[in-house]
């Protein structure tokens, strides 16, 4: 399988690592991070082969990234959004990055981010059009006056929101039209829900790229978590002591 890494076109005080390939037929015992029961709920064959290869991708993406993929899990938030999380019982407390998965024009994205912080990634092909009967669905005000002014820059401004969307882990509870995105800007600063996201937009090999990312991330708490904080409480408050009597006996 074709992997190809997506360099942001402007250097970020963060790690990140972006990767894509192809949309492939996967069965669902050769992709480690598929959940089968969410793979069974869907009805059509290009969801089911658009998620496989998307999770097939992030298991490569964590093994370059330095972790080892047969001990992670994805589970998702109440807002859907996807979270890396240890399988149980292994008892590991190292923190994980955070993630996002994306697919468009028969690509699969990925993107990781280090620990603490929160990625969206999106991309769309970079000559496809929206319809201008579909625009004040995604922009209000000013911003929806451009974007009429010029629907040449519609799937940009899309993608753009769609990467927040994610970075903020919302996913469509975001509504599109309460970002208003700085087109034009090498990088962009958004300011939504107290959180600063930073923005940057690229084309690469005929797709529209969009990258966000902010400085705060979801923990999903498991079982684990619960247990072992109960057992430092329970540490904490026992009375320690430690004794030591010796004798000298001196000749």
């Amino acid at each position: 399988m074709h992997i190809e890494e997506l360099i942001p076109p402007h250097p970020l005080p963060v790690r990140i690592l972006c990767l894509r390939c192809p949309v492939d037929h996967f069965e669902l015992e050769q992709v480690m991070l598929a959940s089968v029961d969410e793979v069974a709920t869907f009805a059509v064959e290009k969801r089911r082969t658009e998620h496989l290869s998307g999770r097939w991708l992030l298991a490569q993406a964590l093994e370059q990234w330095g972790l080892d993929p047969t001990q992670i899990e994805v589970l998702r938030t109440e807002l859907r959004a996807p979270v890396l999380a240890y399988l149980s019982g292994l008892w590991v407390r190292t923190p994980l990055p955070s993630i996002s998965i994306g697919h468009a024009g028969g690509w699969a994205y990925v993107a990781v981010i280090e620990t603490g912080c929160s990625v969206g990634i999106d991309a769309e092909p970079a000559d496809r059009g929206i319809a201008k009967n579909a625009f004040d669905m995604m922009a209000r005000g000013d911003e929806l006056v451009w974007l009429q002014q010029n629907p040449d820059r519609a799937i940009e401004l899309w993608t753009s929101k769609e990467s927040v969307q994610k970075a903020m882990q919302m996913g469509m509870h975001l509504n599109p039209r309460k970002i208003e995105i700085p087109i034009g800007v090498g990088v962009g600063n958004i300011s939504i829900e107290n959180s600063k996201i930073q923005l940057q937009n690229w084309v690469f090999r005929g797709a529209r790229v969009s990258l966000a990312w902010h400085n705060k991330s979801v923990h999903l708490r498991t079982p684990e978590d619960d247990l072992l904080d109960a057992t430092r409480r329970a540490m904490q408050e026992q009375e320690w002591s430690i004794g030591c009597k010796t004798t000298s006996q001196v000749p």
